[in-house]
C-alpha cells in the first residue's frame, strides 16, 4: 500500500508531484469548490450527500460538475484503496480551470479535478468528555456561505482568532443572530429543547448538521430549527459544534464564561452516543 496518493485531472500520482498551473482561477481567484468526505473502515460515509452538496456547490458558482456520481463514486474508492488506513478523510476540489487572468468567465477552460486522502482525526476522549472552549467574533464571511467554496480566507482569519485565543473555535454572530462556527455547524440547547440555525445563505449545509436533526427526530427529542439570537446562545445550557471531522463535540466555555454547568450536558451525552451508534450503522450496511 501507498501514502500520499492523489488524482489530479485524469491521473493518480504521489503527493509531491501533482502540479497546477499558476493560472488556474482556483489559485488566481480562489475560483472554486471542495467537499471533504470521512471514511470509515474503507467506506465512505454520507456519499450520496456529499456528492449532492458538491453539485449545489457547483450550481451556486456556475461551474459544470466534470463527473457523475458514478465517476465521483468510483474515484473516491480509488483514492481511499490507494491510500493506507481504514479511516480516512477524502477532500476533492473542482476549480473553473486554467485561463487568462480575467474576471469574466473564461468560454473554454476545462475544470480542474483534485482529490487527496488524509488520515481521519477525530475528537480524542478528552475532548468528548470535557468539551471545548471557544471565543465569538462577528460573521465578516461573504453572504453565500452556503457554497462550499475554495475561498477560505475569511473563515481562515477566524480560525486563527481561535487558535490565538487557545481555544477550540470561533462562534460566528451576524446582526444579533448565531449563523455557524468558523470550520463547523452550531447547535444550542435551552430548558431542554435543540435550537438548531436554518440552513440559508449564511449557513453552510452540514452533513453531520443534517445527521444530528435525523436522529433527533428519530428518537424524539424536541428541537427547533429556527435562528437563534446571540443571547440565546450565551444563555444556553448546552451548545454543540459539529462537522465531519469533529462529529458531535460539546462546548462548555464561551469567550471564557462557562456554558451551563461548564461540563458537556444530557443531550450531548445522549446524543453523542446515538451518533456513534448510527454512524455504526450506516458503516455496516455499506461493508
Amino acid at each position: 500500500m501507498t501514502s500520499d496518493i492523489v488524482y489530479l485531472n485524469g491521473e493518480f500520482m504521489p503527493l509531491n508531484e501533482a502540479r497546477v498551473p499558476v493560472l488556474d482561477r482556483g489559485f488566481i481567484f480562489g475560483d472554486g469548490v471542495y467537499e471533504v468526505i470521512p471514511v470509515y473502515s474503507r467506506h465512505p460515509f454520507r456519499l450520496a450527500e456529499h456528492l449532492r452538496r458538491l453539485q449545489n456547490s457547483l450550481d451556486g458558482v456556475r461551474i459544470a460538475n466534470p463527473l457523475s456520481d458514478a465517476e465521483w463514486t468510483r474515484l473516491i474508492g480509488e483514492i481511499v484503496a490507494r491510500n493506507d488506513g481504514d479511516d480516512q478523510s477524502v477532500y476533492l476540489q473542482v476549480t473553473r480551470g486554467v485561463a487568462k487572468r480575467d474576471h469574466a468567465f473564461p468560454k473554454d477552460a476545462k475544470q480542474t479535478v483534485f482529490l487527496m486522502s488524509n488520515p481521519l482525526t477525530t475528537p480524542p476522549a478528552a475532548q468528548i468528555n470535557d468539551g471545548v472552549a471557544t471565543i465569538s467574533a462577528s460573521d465578516f464571511r461573504w453572504l453565500r456561505c452556503d457554497v462550499k467554496s475554495v475561498s477560505l480566507l475569511g473563515n481562515c482569519l477566524l480560525k486563527q482568532m481561535a487558535v490565538d485565543a487557545g481555544v477550540a473555535e470561533t462562534l460566528l454572530f451576524r446582526d444579533g443572530k448565531l449563523t455557524e462556527a468558523s470550520s463547523c455547524n452550531v447547535f444550542v440547547v435551552k430548558n431542554g429543547v435543540l435550537l438548531a440555525p436554518p440552513k440559508n445563505n449564511l449557513v453552510l449545509p452540514g452533513i453531520t448538521y443534517d445527521v444530528v436533526l435525523e436522529i433527533a427526530r428519530a428518537r424524539e427529542f424536541e428541537f427547533e430549527v429556527r435562528e437563534v439570537s446571540e443571547a440565546e446562545t450565551r444563555d444556553a445550557d448546552e451548545i454543540w459544534i459539529t462537522s465531519s471531522t469533529k462529529e458531535v463535540l460539546a462546548v462548555t466555555r464561551l469567550d471564557g464564561r462557562p456554558v451551563g454547568n461548564g461540563k458537556p450536558g444530557p443531550l450531548f451525552q445522549r446524543m453523542h452516543a446515538l451518533y456513534q451508534e448510527f454512524k455504526q450503522t450506516v458503516m455496516r450496511r455499506a461493508a
